[in-house]
């Protein structure tokens, strides 16, 4: 058995979020989409959540698929773990504009980046990472425990 085998696997869906004090393989799939990853330098411990939409406009329920929900939940997940604000860095990825997917005239990937960003600063969680934008999605996969991510992109269509 491989040491990668023996870790814990979670697929992310658009739209939740995950941490737990356990090693976790933490993967998810963007194109429009931005995943943050949060990770605790000291105590080793992080998360990720999936943005599909960048603001919350007050209707319906406030779920983490909005990017302003997203951030506060992920946040306050990964401080519930064990987590420690002040020793939080970050990571950001996809905001991709994939075209023929009728959402690149709303800028959609570009408005969830912008937010992403703009909340990691006023969160003041300094972000060693970022692969946004472009035309191609990504793969990334996050490992919980080390706070490496490894990501892979998209084949460029047009």
């Amino acid at each position: 058995m491989t040491i990668e085998n023996s870790i814990n696997k979670h697929f992310l869906y658009p739209g939740t979020i995950f941490a737990e004090p356990a090693e976790y393989l933490i993967s998810t799939v963007l194109g429009s989409c931005v995943a943050v990853c949060l990770w605790d330098k000291v105590v080793h411990v992080g998360g990720m959540n999936h943005i599909m939409l960048p603001l919350w406009n007050g209707e319906g329920l406030a779920t983490p698929k909005y990017g302003n929900i997203a951030m506060e939940k992920l946040l306050a997940k990964v401080i519930s773990i064990g987590a420690r604000r002040e020793s939080l860095t970050a990571k950001v990825f996809g905001g991709a504009n994939v075209s023929g997917t009728g959402l690149e005239v709303f800028m959609i990937g570009e408005r969830n980046t912008t937010l992403a960003l703009e909340m990691l600063e006023e969160f003041r969680i300094p972000i060693l990472a970022k692969d946004v934008g472009g035309r191609v999605g990504r793969k990334i996969i996050m490992n919980s425990a080390t706070g490496v991510v490894m990501v892979g992109k998209g084949k460029k269509t047009d």
